[in-house]
């Protein structure tokens, strides 16, 4: 006996007794709940308030023939998703099956029927309604979601906007004014890059293409990571943020910007679920061989029959009615997919609805230490030392802000925005850096930098490709290209500045 057995009911039409009550014994002894009719009109009611979802039903009937009670289902909305089976010992032709199943059933039957043959179509027709159900659920899911995409990218579009015409209005020498506006526009930017940073790994996880760079890393580093991102939003919603961590070294096996990530995005849901002057509470302990991460809050909780669905692509269980981001519904899903990627478990507990939520997060322990050598990498620090750099874009507009931001920093930077200008510059121009993108309107970023490895003057050049083009199969093109370095759009500047002089660094 299956669950779907259990959970499903079935409603048996037919009018002649005898048949009707063998067709229910020989459901019911298979696992079904099995309700009965007699007549077109008793099955068209019991339908509509039993809600059944399978209807085995008799062609032959008294008052309505099991055609149009079966068009009659089909063509309302409250039942039309209602699965019908169709049987009958007179109308066995060709024809009638046809009938039948152009009139909506979902599968024909000729009587009689073998006990077996009956409950193997009905089982095969319960499992295409379960996944018929699954892909509604789906789709109606999808829906939401694009709504709420549409509305949280739009949401940073009008600070944005507003700030940028403020910018225009305000007196140059009100100096406050214009950091105030800057620093508007940089939070909203960074708001519209980590939304769509989340949906490139929901793509990568849905493809199986994400990877993880795992060295050993320290539990307090990647914590206090977490918690410096997350900081802004808690202090906005006035939060109160407790942290008690291990005295002693704690050390894990994993990738630590992705841990961080995990982490944030489970502080940054405990303070958009709770309601403003919260609190919330990080802890983390050492158990046997794995350590423990908590994070408790006392927002508003989770309804028990959400638990299940918390971790779900698109989920949001609840809605805080002084929140004003209510995000993309993924957060949770992909730090799920990160924790089960190191090897890990995430829980979430809530004791119900205005009663706060706890998550957990267990990672297994690295068995040692690593060597003192291996516990941190170098750090780049941005250089000193000029440099001629030729940055290729067809968005004037980008292009012209990287370039006026690198000339800001003392570099000499020639401007061009096609892959033919970039070539017939490069000779005069000699650069040591040339930044390009890949989508350029007369030749493809890969042959640009092909040929400009050919050219005397740019062949010992740093190639930095800067694209809205991010998969890892992107990445293996440009480096086959010839390009030392692949930056995705939009990189901050500081990572660029750093980007540049490790690269030099480098070449010399």
């Amino acid at each position: 006996m299956t669950s779907i057995d259990q959970d499903q009911l079935i409603l048996n039409v037919d009018d002649t007794d005898a048949s009707r009550y063998a067709k229910s014994r020989i459901l019911t002894r298979a696992g079904f709940r099995v309700i009965e009719a007699a007549t077109g009109a008793e099955a068209i009611s019991k339908a509509r308030g039993e809600k059944p979802a399978l209807m085995l039903l008799d062609v032959k009937l008294p008052d309505i023939n099991g055609f149009e009670v079966c068009r009659q289902l089909k063509d309302n909305t409250d039942t039309k998703t209602i699965l019908v089976l169709q049987t009958s010992a007179s109308y066995i032709g060709t024809s009638d099956k046809i009938r039948a199943l152009e009139g909506g059933a979902d599968n024909y039957l000729f009587e009689p029927i073998e006990p077996e043959e009956l409950v193997a179509n009905v089982r095969a027709l319960l499992r295409l309604g379960h996944v018929e159900r699954e892909l509604r659920e789906v789709d109606r899911r999808k829906d939401e979601f694009l709504a709420v995409l549409a509305h949280e990218l739009r949401n940073p579009l009008g600070p944005i906007r507003n700030a940028v015409e403020l910018m225009r209005s305000l007196d140059p020498n009100d100096r406050a004014a214009h950091d105030q506006a800057h620093q508007t526009i940089l939070r909203q930017t960074e708001h519209m890059v980590r939304l769509v940073d989340d949906l490139l790994d929901v793509a990568r996880i849905s493809q199986g293409k994400l990877l993880l760079q795992r060295h050993p890393v320290e539990l307090r580093g990647i914590i206090d990571a977490a918690i410096e991102t997350a900081r802004p939003m808690i202090e906005a919603r006035q939060h109160k943020l407790a942290a008690q961590l291990p005295e002693e070294e704690v050390w894990i096996d994993g990738d630590g910007v992705r841990l961080s990530q995990t982490i944030c995005n489970v502080l940054n849901n405990a303070a958009k679920f709770t309601r403003q002057g919260g609190e919330i509470e990080l802890s983390a302990e050492r158990r046997g061989d794995t350590v423990c991460i908590q994070v408790r809050d006392n927002g508003i909780g989770i309804p028990p029959e959400h638990l299940d669905r918390i971790f779900s692509m698109f989920a949001q269980a609840g809605h805080s009615t002084d929140r004003v981001k209510d995000g993309l519904g993924i957060g949770l899903s992909l730090s799920k997919t990160l924790i089960e990627l190191h090897d890990g478990t995430i829980t979430a507990y809530s004791e119900g609805v205005d009663r706060g939520s706890r998550f957990e997060i267990c990672l297994p322990l690295l068995a040692r230490a690593p060597a003192e050598n291996q516990t941190s990498a170098p750090e780049s620090a941005a250089g000193k030392q000029a440099y001629r750099i030729l940055v290729v874009d067809d968005n004037y507009d980008a292009a012209e802000i990287i370039s006026e931001l690198l000339r800001l920093s003392g570099h000499e930077v020639m401007t061009v925005h096609t892959g033919n200008d970039a070539l017939a510059q490069a000779a005069g121009f000699r650069p040591d850096i040339a930044i390009l993108d890949l989508g350029l309107p007369d030749m493809d970023g890969t042959m640009v930098a092909a040929k400009l490895r050919q050219t005397p003057e740019a062949a010992n050049a740093s190639l930095i490709a800067l694209t809205g083009y991010g998969k890892q199969a992107d990445i293996e093109r440009t480096r086959a290209a010839g390009f030392d370095d692949h930056l995705v759009k939009p990189v901050k500047f500081d990572h660029l500045i750093d980007t540049i002089s490790r690269l030099r660094r480098a070449g010399a």
